[in-house]
């Protein structure tokens, strides 16, 4: 049986928030990705708008995190909700 993966996504009041963060996360030469923040973790937030992290860079961007003090609501870890065989017809 495959073991569940898990992603990380840092969340964000606003849309500049995470502009700003994904800009010291390249800096820091750590991996993010902009996302829509799945429904499931949004709750009351507005910004749609999220990073995506893999698990081996959580360490690096708490790291970051703590040294640079960049501002973000919270990281939330949420199982795969990456489908690799979605729309796949062949």
């Amino acid at each position: 049986m495959e073991e569940e993966r898990i992603n990380y996504y840092i969340l964000f009041e606003d849309y500049t928030q995470g502009l700003l963060m994904q800009e010291l996360l390249r800096g820091e030469q750590i991996k993010s990705r902009i996302a829509p923040t799945p429904h499931a973790i949004q709750g009351s937030l507005g910004c749609g708008m999220s990073l995506l992290i893999q698990p081996e860079d959580l360490a690096a961007v708490k790291r970051c995190i703590a040294c640079k003090k960049p501002e973000y609501y919270d990281i939330v870890p949420l199982p795969c909700q990456i489908q690799p065989n979605r729309n796949k017809f062949c």
